[in-house]
């Protein structure tokens, strides 16, 4: 089997290593990965301010990208529903304005061939134990785009609960969004940073030692907020729900993702946060 590789320019610009975790992870369940080098960004930004014709090149530009291809796979749910769920709006929106089909048939013919991650792994491959190794408590925060707009359901959750030596611990209030919701987040940024804040709190309530989501996009608000927070003093373990977490700079032992390269012991370590191809692609 053969598989495009959607990477989505977020993961492209601020989290390269969860492309290659993703590559490294299919390639380990036999799928071969191809990454058309045209790709780009989906249009998301654009398409979510109201700059639908300003989206079509880049329609126009993911469909030739991706042509040829069974599959598309991405480790975004956000980027997933862009290409599934609002190209075709975007094409029947130029539609019925008179400018063609040519946008409806280009997006007609991606669309179905788009997969999130993990949607690929449980539907695609049947495997809900893809071999990985991750000594560490997990918690898992459902993005909105995944769980409300792709119906995701359970398939991460499932797939984190086959990792090896990985505790999965329950969020509270894990269907609450964490405030990004892209262009949100700057047009709204005192609500957004209160929800995201709101998300870490739930996180560090648990004790885990790694807050784990398959949006990067999400994962970086909530790791902006962390990085903003001074480390807990000498009292914040006496204090009921302190939070157990501190910025970039003081988090020693981290495990494979944006802050550094070395597993933490369980225990005790600040709370990160990490993508779930990183975590799926880790063994021993």
């Amino acid at each position: 089997m053969r598989v495009a590789l959607f990477v989505t320019c977020v993961n492209d610009a601020l989290s390269p290593r969860t492309g290659i975790a993703v590559v490294r992870l299919l390639e380990r369940l036999g799928v071969a990965v191809d990454f058309p080098a045209d790709q780009s960004c989906c249009g998301q930004p654009q398409y979510n301010t109201g700059y639908r014709r300003e989206t079509e090149p880049l329609l126009r530009r993911a469909a030739a990208a991706f042509a040829g291809h069974e599959y598309v796979v991405t480790p975004s749910g956000s980027c997933a529903a862009m290409l599934r769920e609002h190209y075709p709006r975007i094409g029947r929106k130029a539609e019925r304005e008179g400018r063609g089909t040519e946008l409806t048939d280009a997006a007609a013919d991606l669309a179905p061939r788009v997969y999130e991650l993990t949607e690929f792994l449980v539907d695609v491959l049947g495997v809900t134990d893809v071999g990985a190794y991750f000594p560490h408590t997990v918690t898992y925060h459902p993005s909105c785009h995944g769980l409300r707009g792709l119906g995701l359901g359970d398939r991460p959750r499932r797939l984190l609960a086959a990792v090896r030596g990985l505790e999965l611990v329950e969020l509270p209030g894990a269907e609450e969004c964490c405030g990004f919701g892209g262009t949100f987040a700057v047009k709204n940024p005192d609500v957004s940073a209160a929800m995201g804040t709101d998300k870490i709190d739930s996180a560090a309530a648990t004790g885990a030692e790694v807050l784990c989501g398959a949006d990067n996009s999400c994962l970086a608000h909530l790791d902006g907020l962390l990085s903003r927070t001074p480390a807990p003093g000498p009292h914040a373990a006496a204090s009921p729900g302190a939070r157990a977490w501190a910025p970039p700079h003081a988090r020693p032992g981290a495990p494979p993702g944006t802050h550094g390269d070395a597993p933490g012991p369980r225990g005790g370590a600040p709370l990160r946060t990490l993508h779930l191809a990183e975590i799926l692609a880790a063994t021993e």
